[in-house]
C-alpha cells in the first residue's frame, strides 16, 4: 500500500540567502513536505514513517546549515527526507520565503523540488 504523508506550513528560522542581511539576521522559512510512503497499513507507529522525525530533520537542517539559494536548501531537504526511512519512495519539498528581498508587493516566493528513492 502507498499512502501520502503531508506536512504543510512548517515554520523554521534560518540563515539562507544571497544578501548579507539575510546571512546576518536570518528570517522565517515555511516548508511543505509531501511524502509517498510504502507501508503495511497496520495500526502501529512501527509500520509507518514518523512525521515527527521528518519535521525534526527538516528543522535541524534549516536551522544548522546555510545556503545562498533556497533551491539548494530544498534539494538538501529532499535528499535527507528520502534517506530518512527506506519506506519513503517519493517526496516533494517546497521552501517558501515570505521575507524575500523584493521591492514589489508579493504573496509568496517558493521553490519546489521532487524526487524518488534510487534503487541500489
Amino acid at each position: 500500500m502507498i499512502y501520502k504523508i503531508r506536512i504543510d506550513g512548517l515554520k523554521v528560522y534560518g540563515y539562507h540567502g544571497v544578501m548579507q542581511q539575510e546571512k546576518d539576521f536570518g528570517q522565517e522559512f515555511v516548508i511543505d513536505c509531501h511524502l509517498d510512503v510504502e507501508a503495511a497499513g497496520e495500526d502501529s507507529i512501527e509500520s509507518t514513517v514518523s512525521y515527527a522525525l521528518v519535521a525534526e530533520e527538516i528543522e535541524r537542517i534549516t536551522k544548522q546549515e546555510r545556503f545562498e539559494l533556497i533551491e539548494t536548501l530544498a534539494s538538501t531537504l529532499l535528499a535527507a527526507t528520502l534517506d530518512l526511512d527506506s519506506r519513503v519512495i517519493r517526496a516533494t519539498i517546497t521552501v517558501h520565503k515570505p521575507g524575500a528581498p523584493l521591492n514589489q508587493e508579493f504573496r509568496d516566493v517558493s521553490v519546489s523540488v521532487s524526487g524518488a528513492r534510487r534503487e541500489d
